[in-house]
């Protein structure tokens, strides 16, 4: 057996490949490696984590995750891959606790860590300058 993998026309059927268009093909890949039984890897549909599209794991795609011995299949879709590569929106979790400087009740970005103060907006900003000094952790 002999390993198929991406070449020039690539994913087409013969009849696309004549008026050039992109269909993926279903003819699964097979690959056998010096003896070994051979693996055959045919396109997916998967669901993204993110948008919750689903989208289709080729088997070219299958075939480098195999080559990279990645152990895990992709979770999202290309487009929403790329938005999250630029820079896309980010959900921060934000917690509800108490300024360890003023007692103010206030959220911050982050879970907080036992023994290390945690300062308000407007309490941080004085500490950034140096006109406060943040008060001892309350052990709970």
């Amino acid at each position: 057996m002999l390993v198929c993998g991406p070449g020039p026309g690539y994913g087409k059927t013969d009849e696309n490949r004549e008026n050039g268009s992109g269909t993926q093909s279903v003819r699964p890949i097979l690959l056998s490696l010096s003896g070994k039984p051979a693996m055959e890897f045919q396109d997916r549909v998967l669901k993204c984590v993110d948008c919750g599209d689903e989208f289709i794991f080729t088997a070219g795609e299958q075939l480098f995750f195999h080559d990279k011995q990645f152990k895990n299949d992709p979770k999202r879709c290309k487009q929403c891959k790329a938005k999250r590569a630029n820079g896309g929106p980010r959900v921060r979790t934000e917690t509800r606790t108490r300024c360890s400087a003023c007692s103010e009740e206030t959220t911050v970005p982050f879970r907080p860590t036992q023994g290390r103060p945690v300062l308000c907006r407007f309490c941080f900003q004085k500490a950034q300058t140096g006109q406060l000094v943040p008060a001892a952790p309350v052990q709970h």
